[in-house]
């Protein structure tokens, strides 16, 4: 019993010593930001083997792109990726009621194909907890013989790089005494809606297609959202993670007690 209660002690010492906020703030863009940014357009028949992978540390982001077949493709895609969302304004159907939104990462993709040979591919964005993001994390397979798809993929992260009267580093701070106060909140992100991960798809095909979502916090949240489908089908579909960039307050279990 002795060994029992001591456990429990210690157990309720480190709740204690843990950290009071539960969501994560936005995240301080770097000075020195990056950019990438790639659009094509190809039209064509033959071996298609076409990938892309962006990691930033910096601001939670893991993306992958793949898809590879043998076939009649048209392909009309952008990828635009930016430290500084400011630099990054695209309109998205679902955020900011489909005005231009400032964005860390964005993904737009038309594509047709055809061919006896699958097209196979698929698709991952993850908000990296670890670094300072969410935690959410989206992912689309697909292995069929005909598609036609209209695809927008979106990611954001950061503060405003120049947020009006202060700096990123204060406006963390700001966010936090601005609490529940969403009009505050609004005006201090602009049209920066961090943290946000999402894809918005229109689809038909001929095969497989399917998505996985998932959002896991350890004792505190788990959302899973699974779909997979094998024929010929039409779907039209938005998933979208987001989380008030506000820190949650909580209080320690000992708070106002000296122990």
């Amino acid at each position: 019993m002795k060994g029992v209660a001591l456990v429990a002690l210690i157990a309720f010492a480190l709740l204690g010593m843990c950290s009071t906020s539960v969501a994560n703030p936005p995240i301080v863009p770097p000075i020195q930001y990056e950019q990438f940014c790639e659009a094509q357009k190809i039209s064509g028949t033959g071996i298609i083997d076409v990938s892309t992978s962006i990691v930033d540390k910096k601001i939670a982001l893991e993306y992958y792109n793949v898809m590879s077949g043998d076939g009649d493709l048209e392909l009309d895609m952008e990828n635009a990726y930016s430290q500084n969302a400011d630099k990054l304004k695209r309109n998205v159907t679902g955020v900011n009621n489909g005005n231009k939104a400032n964005l860390n990462l964005y993904e737009s993709t038309k594509l047709t194909y055809s061919g006896a040979t699958p097209l196979v591919g698929g698709k991952y964005l993850h908000s990296k907890e670890f670094y300072g993001g969410i935690g959410a994390e989206i992912q689309e397979m697909y292995a069929v013989t005909e598609m036609e798809k209209e695809q927008t993929t979106f990611f954001s992260s950061t503060t405003p790089y120049n947020p009006p009267c202060t700096t990123p580093e204060n406006l963390v701070d700001m966010l936090k005494n601005a609490g529940r106060n969403t009009a505050l909140v609004d005006a201090l992100m602009g049209d920066n809606p961090a943290h946000l991960i999402g894809l918005d798809t229109k689809n038909t095909f001929n095969g497989t297609w399917g998505t996985d979502a998932t959002w896991h916090k350890i004792f505190y949240k788990d959302i899973k959202a699974h779909e997979m489908f094998t024929g010929k089908f039409e779907a039209e579909k938005l998933l979208k993670f987001h989380e008030y960039p506000v820190p949650e307050k909580e209080s320690a279990p000992c708070e106002g007690i000296d122990c």
